[in-house]
């Protein structure tokens, strides 16, 4: 992202959810085991805001981060169950996107609402390179955000080339955790099949990508080490989604 912007080019993001159902934060944001739905919705608006903070720190123009909304957990529901009936967010209360400073506020919460809103943005940034959550990705709203990537990207003429990176790896991966500057990223063991090819970063980058992680002080608080992990001297991305899409959409 700092390289394109530094070359001149355009870089947007967008988040399909806001991360409202992070369940530590609730407890600690609310004070409660059981913190209710404004709570909820009050950690998705921060979450948001922690978000532009760290797209601005990486170069990210205001009108290019676009946030969707949609229910933090709910993603795979939304593939499956809930592509035509509107799903409920079981901690912020929602059956549609209750974010004002989100893209589309009001749209509901179904599978087809989720597709045409991903479409809407992919036909506005016009993108020739994607970069999205491999389907193997063991997070399954990591995992939607892959297949929704891999699929609705297809339909775009011309179709963007799209790379693939993983979060959520296996366990204990990204090994060793913590902040440890001049040690190189290795395959996640969920991923290593894929064979990701290394994108190396220079000191300067790892520095800014540093400090836009640390723009996330809700996520910070509760899992630094991991997040810390994958600031290294490279990134890895893959050519294909997964092994078999037909498996990871089973999953």
């Amino acid at each position: 992202m700092q390289r394109v912007v530094r070359a001149g080019g355009r870089v947007a993001v967008v988040w399909l959810t806001s991360g409202d159902a992070a369940r530590i934060n609730l407890i600690l944001e609310g004070r409660s085991l059981f913190p209710g739905t404004v709570v909820a919705r009050d950690l998705g608006a921060q979450r948001m805001a922690e978000a532009r903070v760290a797209a601005a720190r990486l170069g990210v123009a205001p009108a290019a981060r676009l946030f969707l909304g949609y229910p933090d957990g709910g993603l795979q529901q939304l593939l499956g169950p809930h592509r035509t009936a509107p799903y409920t967010s079981p901690t912020t209360g929602a059956a549609a996107v209750p974010y004002p400073g989100a893209l589309f506020p009001g749209h509901a919460y179904t599978g087809e609402s989720l597709e045409r809103d991903f479409v809407a943005v992919l036909e506005r940034v016009r993108p020739t390179l994607v970069l999205a959550p491999t389907p193997l990705d063991s997070h399954p709203d990591h995992r939607a955000a892959g297949l929704l990537a891999q699929l609705l990207a297809a339909r775009l003429a011309p179709a963007p080339a799209v790379r693939y990176w993983i979060a959520h790896g296996g366990v204990g991966w990204p090994s060793p955790r913590d902040l440890l500057p001049g040690l190189p990223l290795t395959p996640a063991p969920l991923a290593a099949p894929l064979a990701p090819a290394g994108f190396a970063l220079a000191p300067a980058e790892e520095d800014a990508k540093l400090l836009a992680l640390r723009a996330y002080e809700t996520q910070m608080r509760v899992m630094a080490p991991f997040l810390l992990s994958f600031v290294r001297t490279n990134e890895l991305f893959s050519l294909r989604a997964d092994l078999d899409s037909r498996t990871a959409q089973a999953r």
